[in-house]
């Protein structure tokens, strides 16, 4: 019996229907993906939110946002040594003993042959931020060989270089908040959240001499609520479509929505204000 072969007009019905179904399925694989880097977001962060939790038990403080002294002592934000920020002080805490163990508080960050600068740190990774993980930041004694993070320090609402020395937030200059400070409620108030790589990378090593915006490397402000089209480089951002991640003091996890009413958004990353916004 003769065997009849496709005609062309089907091959490119079949072809055409395929096609279809690919379409059709494209952007619900691509959601799912996004569904689990969002996950994977908020895993980094409920772990942050843990460390610091734990940090405090056994030091009755949150750490500093960054330490930085001049050569009398003096505290000098911007300028000032030796610079390491928040995030290195509760390695401890997130299995990361190795690397706590290499680190040298009183070594400078800005140091050529300090070496831990530049090793990357997954769980300061939101995977949905496509930008590069390795920086080459133009730093004041040459090009600094670092790596970036998507999660910054709550500084509070106000603009950051105002006052640098005393945010309304968790996290600033020198801090040592205990969460007896928390008036406001560790449930109602953001510790540390999400910044992308839109505008320009964030660090997890703290703060680096002479490269562009220093302090808004380490910590944020809210003075804009989450990708705002207003966005200044301290701002909270990230990749995902709605809105972005923030642990509150409790260690629970909220994607912040980037349509939330501003006053509430400013209420939240205060600490001793005492305003009675909060998330449900």
């Amino acid at each position: 019996m003769k065997r009849q072969a496709f005609t062309l007009v089907e091959l490119l019905v079949v072809i055409a229907i395929i096609g279809i179904l690919v379409s059709l399925l494209l952007p619900a694989v691509q959601a799912a993906r996004e569904s689990a880097r969002r996950t994977q977001c908020n895993n980094n962060l409920k772990q942050i939110g843990i460390a610091l939790h734990n940090y405090h038990d056994n030091f009755r403080s949150l750490p500093p946002g960054w330490i930085a002294f001049d050569n009398a002592g003096n505290p000098d934000p911007e300028d000032g040594l030796p610079g390491w920020g928040w995030a290195p002080h509760i390695f401890p805490y997130m299995e990361q003993i190795n690397l706590h163990e290499q680190l040298d508080m009183d070594e400078d960050i800005d140091e050529p042959d300090n070496s831990i600068v530049k090793i990357t740190i997954p769980g300061f990774l939101c995977p949905s931020d496509p930008g590069e993980k390795r920086l080459f930041l133009d730093a004041e004694h040459g090009i600094v060989e670092t790596t970036r993070s998507n999660y910054v320090g709550v500084f509070g609402p106000e603009e950051l270089e105002d006052n640098p020395s005393d945010g309304l937030g968790v996290f600033y200059h020198n801090s040592r908040v205990p969460f007896s400070e928390v008036i406001d409620g560790l449930s109602n108030t953001f510790f540390v959240g999400e910044r992308s790589t839109k505008i320009a990378p964030s660090l997890w090593v703290g703060l680096v001499h002479g490269i562009e915006d220093p302090m808004a490397r380490v910590v944020g402000a809210c003075d804009h609520t989450p990708n705002s089209k207003e966005a200044h480089f301290e701002d909270f951002s990230s990749y995902h479509s709605t809105g972005a991640h923030f642990v509150m003091g409790d260690g629970s996890v909220h994607l912040i929505d980037n349509e939330i009413d501003p006053d509430t958004y400013r209420a939240l990353s205060t600490r001793m204000v005492g305003e009675s916004y909060h998330l449900d």
